[in-house]
């Protein structure tokens, strides 16, 4: 059985962390005088504290999970998405995403499926084991992890199409080169900001899209199609 995956993941939503980023940031090292440094927090530190922010969606101590999207072989790709922006609405979904998994694993006889997607042994995985660790909520014991690139119960598109992750790994170059339908002008960077309007449908539309897109990588890169 092969299970395709994609996850789509928003900064800290810790009461205060924003503050706390302002507070961390500092001037660079060749503002020396108070004054100099004053003027550069004043234009530059909301700014700077806001983008630091912004990347904990890719820290999953930090981050939390708001859409998950899987696909079992040729099955329709579905998902589960977050009612708000609540830890226990991201409990509910990783809980609910686990259960499934297991369900999914019925009826194979024992056999371990296989996980694939896309740049998913770097990021997908790992942070899906970290955010079930803080939400105590145990994945089975056939869900991979921490594992190497060759193992065999994961494939990740990336390395199948470069195993050494450069940029031209990215799912839209590898689309656009083996003529699958590719991302239009959506991409990560514009979750957040759409989880933030309220629009997590065109959220989960889009994960599911990517993991549509990861299969049919997946089955070129494999010349099944």
């Amino acid at each position: 059985m092969n299970i395709f995956i994609d996850t789509e993941t928003i900064p800290c939503q810790w009461p205060g962390i924003q503050d706390e980023f302002l507070a961390e940031v500092t001037a660079p090292g060749q503002y020396k005088k108070p004054e100099s440094i004053a003027e550069w927090m004043a234009v530059n530190g909301k700014a700077q504290a806001e983008e630091n922010w912004l990347k904990t969606s890719f820290d999953g101590g930090l981050g939390q999970i708001c859409v998950i999207g899987w696909a079992i072989d040729d099955e329709p790709a579905q998902s589960l998405q977050v009612a708000d922006m609540g830890a226990e609405a991201e409990q509910f979904v990783l809980a609910s995403f686990l259960g499934a998994l297991n369900d999914m694993h019925k009826g194979t006889s024992g056999l371990r499926p296989v996980i694939i997607g896309h740049n998913h042994i770097a990021f997908d995985l790992p942070f899906i084991w970290k955010r079930a660790m803080v939400h105590n909520l145990r994945p089975p014991l056939w869900f991979p992890r921490n594992p190497k690139p060759w193992a065999e119960s994961v494939a990740d598109t990336m390395l199948l199409w470069d195993g050494t992750q450069r940029a031209g790994g990215s799912m839209a170059k590898i689309c656009r080169s083996l003529g699958i339908p590719g991302k239009g002008d959506m991409d990560g960077s514009k979750v957040w900001p759409m989880v933030r309007d309220g629009r997590i449908d065109d959220v989960a539309s889009y994960c599911r899209d990517d993991v549509d897109r990861t299969r049919q990588m997946y089955k070129r890169m494999m010349f099944e199609s």
